[in-house]
């Protein structure tokens, strides 16, 4: 099961905004954690179950820095959709 410590962070553009408007939440995370073990995380650490969860896995780019290759890390993006009324009081802050 996914822990607190799999969610990297809540991703804060101007198109994720307008998504929070609508009750929609972006969270980044490790590429281990499943809509099941994320849907459960928030009931237990943020008090809310989620409505819908959709899922989006990014892969790591290949970069070169001073002509040395290098990997930037795998992760995952969750759009978690929240149910009407529902809020989770860290992002209302």
């Amino acid at each position: 099961m996914a822990d607190i410590t799999d969610i990297k962070s809540i991703l804060y553009t101007e198109k994720t905004l307008s998504l929070q408007e609508k009750g929609v939440v972006v969270v980044q995370t490790t590429p281990r954690v499943t809509k099941n073990s994320l849907k459960e995380l928030f009931r237990v650490y943020f008090g809310v179950l989620p409505k819908k969860i959709n899922s989006c896995a990014v892969g790591g780019k290949t970069k070169r820095f001073r002509g040395i290759e290098g990997k930037r890390n795998d992760l995952k993006k969750f759009f978690v959709t929240l149910p009407d009324g529902a809020a989770i009081e860290a992002l209302t802050a």
